[in-house]
């Protein structure tokens, strides 16, 4: 009897653990069907939100285009109202401007009519009475006048020779003359730096080889000091030559 009851009481258990697992089948598919509906949300809900953020980045670049064309908007509107501001502080300079034109245009008519009416006047002339001179009075004229040119350089002539202001002589004349041969290029050009030590070798006279020295100055000895009392004077020895 007891194992008989045993036996029914499992049978029930068994029925109940079926209909749980039946449940719990059941439950899983549904959350099955769930889970891939709530993908295919979260799918088309990460599309919206690049498709969102795709859209926000457009729509910051259109922001930025706006901001410059504002800025340049603002350059230009800037660069009107200055010149707006030029043109009114020129209205008064145009306004004397016009009355300068105005005057200068009367002026101009008021020349030409004195012009027109200079060139239909009557030009009127003075005679002139008296001989021409003849040749030799022409000759003579001009030979006193060759006199008073001598006599009036004459002083002058007086002054130069007090002073000492004579041309050039000949040979200064030769010497100079050299001179612009010397600075004379092959070339056919003229230099006016100045020549070198070592430029040219003396044709006459007992000097020997210049001897260039650049930066190099050669050896001077300094001026004695107060040290000198201390030391023994030397004993001059004779030159032989």
């Amino acid at each position: 009897m007891k194992l008989t009851e045993m036996i029914n009481v499992q049978e029930h258990a068994l029925l109940e653990t079926n209909r749980n697992h039946e449940t719990a089948i059941q439950r899983r598919n549904s959350l099955g069907v769930q889970l891939l509906e709530h993908e295919e949300m979260l799918f088309s809900s990460y599309e919206k939100v690049n498709i969102q953020e795709a859209a926000i980045t457009k729509g910051y670049m259109t922001l930025e285009t706006l901001e410059k064309e504002t800025k340049d908007l603002q350059l230009e509107i800037n660069e009107e109202e200055r010149q707006i501001d030029l043109k009114k502080k020129e209205l008064p300079l145009r306004k004397k401007w016009e009355e300068d034109i105005t005057m200068l245009q009367i002026e101009l008519s008021e020349a030409r009519d004195e012009t027109l009416e200079g060139l239909n006047r009557t030009i009127g002339y003075k005679v002139l009475k008296g001989n021409d001179p003849t040749a030799v009075e022409l000759i003579k004229k001009i030979e006193q006048v060759r006199s008073q040119d001598v006599t009036s350089g004459l002083p002058k002539t007086i002054w130069s020779r007090r002073y000492g202001l004579f041309p050039p002589a000949k040979g200064t004349s030769l010497q100079l003359a050299e001179e612009e041969q010397w600075n004379q290029l092959p070339n056919g050009e003229y230099t006016t730096a100045e020549s070198r030590p070592n430029a040219y070798v003396p044709e006459t006279g007992p000097l020997p080889l210049p001897k260039p020295y650049g930066a190099l100055a050669p050896f001077k000895p300094s001026q004695p000091g107060a040290n000198m009392r201390h030391i023994r004077k030397p004993t001059l020895q004779p030159l032989d030559i």
